[in-house]
């Protein structure tokens, strides 16, 4: 059965010429790379939320150890969390031809029979399985979620957070066992004039075919190709992490188009009031009151109440788990820290539960850890580039804070309780 040629356990199935060690090491190095990179900037990502703060910010329930690394998130640099998460979501999605070559590469490796030929080799199997299973599902669920698209069973964090660590167990496992190879391959390969199956490997010359179509683009050049896929993904979303004409650029992004409207108000959105469900006579002048509860009891404020405090300004972006941001937009409000001292929380303001009009949805709700609270720049905004907000972007008032994650900057607040998060 091996040697049946048109079966996939036979390597004279596998035809093309391209695979080779040399092909498959270079695209392994390069993923070595940008996995790694990926891996760190997505835990990053997750630490953002604060997910040790409250139930209402954890969106993966019983991590236990894997929330070894948490930490409180910091509030500088502002530009953090947008840095962070655009290298995450946009590296992830340029990696994708580089993964699709590497794949493709390796795939004889699959059907080879005997299924083990030692303990090292039973391993090198195990984990190739679940690399392959769990890059196609990161990388998936990731572009999936960048789309807004929510096809998958389950919500997204726990999916992907989950499915990351696997993912990440498994590469690791496989580059001990096959990076001190494929650096010895790329060395050896630079020797001219001295054929493959002396230089390769036993385990590599199971990716040269015994029997090659002729050739019709080179090893070198099959790696250009891929690599000009590559700049092509990231010519298409790197731009959503610009405002002005770089956005119009992002054409594989949900968020790449022109920006919403006009004038102080036309920069990049997430949910509009609409999809959110508010209604306009809750958000009336009239009729709003934010509600803020602290040490000294229960503040019912209107917004002209609001605006006859103190009013600070802060230069801050917003960016969102989907990789796009804005740039820095002026926002003017009351700091958080002084609506902590009108409840009783003078000198150091504590937590804050933040709750919205928005009846549905993961992150109607959310924490914000002291630090938060604390920092100056920290604001209920109810202006933005010197006009009031619009009802997308959160009309008649919403939270603004330094390196948040977007969905934490909670919208159409409605609701401030201090000294407590839920």
């Amino acid at each position: 059965m091996r040697d049946d040629s048109r079966l996939p356990t036979s390597p004279g199935f596998w035809r093309s010429p391209l695979r080779g060690p040399w092909f498959t090491s270079v695209l392994g190095l390069v993923l070595l790379v940008g996995i790694t990179v990926l891996f760190v900037t997505g835990l990053v990502s997750y630490a953002a939320y604060n997910p040790d703060l409250s139930p209402v910010n954890d969106k993966t329930p019983d991590k236990g150890i894997l929330g070894f690394y948490l930490f409180a998130w910091p509030t500088d640099p502002h530009w953090l969390y947008r840095v962070d998460q655009g290298v995450h979501v946009t590296l992830g999605v340029t990696l994708i031809p580089v993964l699709l070559a590497k794949l493709w590469s390796v795939v004889p490796k699959l059907f080879a029979l005997p299924p083990a030929r030692s303990l090292a080799h039973a391993l090198e199997r195990i984990s190739l399985l679940l690399l392959v299973g769990g890059g196609l599902f990161e990388f998936t669920t990731g572009v999936l979620n960048v789309q807004l698209d929510y096809v998958f069973p389950g919500s997204f964090y726990p999916l992907h957070f989950y499915g990351a660590w696997v993912f990440f167990a498994a590469f690791v496992a496989h580059a001990v066992l096959k990076t001190p190879a494929a650096v010895r391959n790329l060395r050896r390969l630079r020797e001219e004039g001295e054929p493959i199956s002396s230089r390769a490997s036993a385990s590599s010359q199971e990716l040269v075919s015994p029997r090659p179509d002729p050739a019709t683009v080179s090893r070198r050049g099959a790696l250009w190709f891929v690599g000009g896929g590559s700049l092509l993904l990231f010519a298409t979303t790197a731009g959503q992490n610009f405002d002005g004409p770089l956005r119009r650029t992002a054409l594989l992004a949900p968020h790449g188009g022109a920006d919403p409207g006009s004038g102080p108000n036309g920069f990049q959105i997430n949910k509009t009031a609409a999809y959110a469900g508010i209604d306009a006579a809750e958000t009336d002048e009239d009729a709003w009151r934010l509600v803020v509860t602290g040490r000294t009891g229960t503040l019912r404020l209107s917004r002209a109440q609001l605006g006859e405090l103190p009013l600070h300004s802060s230069a801050l972006p917003i960016a969102c788990v989907e990789g796009w941001s804005t740039s820095d937009q002026w926002w003017r409000g009351v700091r958080l820290r002084d609506l902590a001292a009108l409840v009783g929380y003078d000198d150091d303001p504590p937590d804050v539960f933040v709750e919205s009009l928005q009846r549905h949805g993961a992150f109607r709700r959310a924490a914000l850890r002291a630090n938060q609270v604390a920092d100056p720049r920290s604001l209920l905004a109810l202006y933005v580039n010197g006009e009031p907000l619009t009802p997308d972007h959160g009309y008649p008032a919403r939270v603004i804070v330094p390196a948040a994650p977007g969905v934490l900057n909670t919208k159409w607040v409605a609701r401030m309780t201090f000294g407590e998060t839920r």
